[in-house]
Parts: C-alpha cells; structure tokens; sequence
C-alpha cells in the first residue's frame, strides 16, 4: 500500500487551471485588451507603409520634390518616417502593456501558481 499520489495528478490540476483560466472573463478581457491595441496598430501601419510604397511606385514627381537643399526630397523623409513611426508603435504599446496588460497578466499568472519569490512575477 502507498500513499504517493500518482505522477499525473499534479499535471491534471495544473492543466485544469490553465483551461479555467483559459475560460475565464478576466482572461478574455485581456485579450481582448491585447488585440484592441494591436490589429488596429497593424493595421495604420501597414496602411501608411503601403501609402509610402504606392506613392514611391506611382507619384514620382511628388516624392522627388526637392524640400531641403539639393538632397532631402519627400521621399526620403517619409522612409525616415517609416522608422519613426516603428519606434514609436513600440513606445505606444509598451506604454499600454504597462497599464492594462501587465497588471492583469501578472494577476492571473499568480493565481496559477507561477510567481517564484526566486525569479518575481516575469520568471
């Protein structure tokens, strides 16, 4: 007779508590959180880097026009804005994630279980 408990259990509960998180509002709030920021972001993106290639493929005349001295025409401040608008997406959502994503990601990562005093909450 022994009292180990079988080496699956630990793994069924710790499945169940995925799914019941996996089922729950607040789980599905964050989602929802996550893509409100970033199917719309992708979208304006891809929108504007699209405006930028069509433009650069059919209005050369407009992105040639010289803005400042003989170098810096429309085009090249709308590639440089490619990079700008990269970088500040990145700040945008950081700035999101920090208010309404982490907060509750790290809530739910600590009602699993997976908080380590050794590691803290991102492990």
């Amino acid at each position: 007779m022994s009292t180990d408990t079988p080496a699956s259990a630990p793994a069924e509960s710790a499945a169940e508590r995925y799914l019941a998180v996996q089922r729950s509002d607040e789980f599905a709030g964050l989602r929802r959180a996550l893509r409100g920021f970033v199917f719309p972001m992708t979208v304006a993106f891809f929108l504007w880097y699209a405006l930028y290639v069509i433009l650069s493929a059919y209005a050369r005349g407009f992105m040639g026009t010289k803005l400042f001295g003989s170098n810096i025409n429309v085009a090249l401040v709308f590639g440089l804005l490619q990079f700008v608008s990269t970088f500040l997406i990145a700040w945008l959502y950081s700035r999101y994630a920090d208010r309404k994503i982490d907060p509750v990601a790290d809530r739910i990562r600590a009602e699993i279980g997976e908080v380590t005093h050794e590691h803290g909450p991102r492990g």
